[in-house]
């Protein structure tokens, strides 16, 4: 009897944690704690996207909200290529590529050297490339 009620404790100690895994992992997945700035619509995403990458940078090295803006577009450029990079209509065009430059160059510098200001020249030509993605974007190419 005793062996029957360890075995049958073990059985439903099991099935909750599975219940609760399972139910942290679909909360997880169909929550959005982010609030994100892309609409869907991949010419108003760029420009948003553009837009909020040249603020970023154009932020002096010693503001205090360099960091947190830096982690946003952290995220933001994560979500951008998880969204349009899959889509075959979206990646053939030239504004995407030029764009994908840009966040790859961007993105890398953030993973590498997260508590340093970007330099220079990374700035002058990912500001350069995210104009160029825009201006396309906007015309459709």
């Amino acid at each position: 009897m005793h062996a029957a009620l360890t075995r049958l404790g073990r059985q439903l100690t099991s099935l909750t944690l599975s219940l609760c895994l399972g139910l942290t992992l679909l909360l997880t997945a169909c929550g959005d704690s982010t609030t994100s700035l892309l609409s869907g619509d991949y010419v108003e995403d760029t420009v948003a996207v553009v837009h909020m990458l040249q603020n970023t940078l154009a932020l002096p090295s010693d503001s205090e909200g360099l960091q947190d803006s830096e982690h946003e577009a952290h995220d933001l450029i994560n979500d951008y290529m998880s969204r349009y990079r899959p889509r075959p209509q979206v990646n053939g065009l030239s504004s995407f590529t030029t764009m994908q430059t840009a966040l790859n160059s961007l993105q890398g510098h953030y993973n590498t050297y997260t508590n340093r200001p970007v330099p220079d020249a990374l700035k002058t030509r990912v500001e350069k490339e995210l104009s160029k993605a825009e201006k396309a974007a906007l015309r459709g190419t």
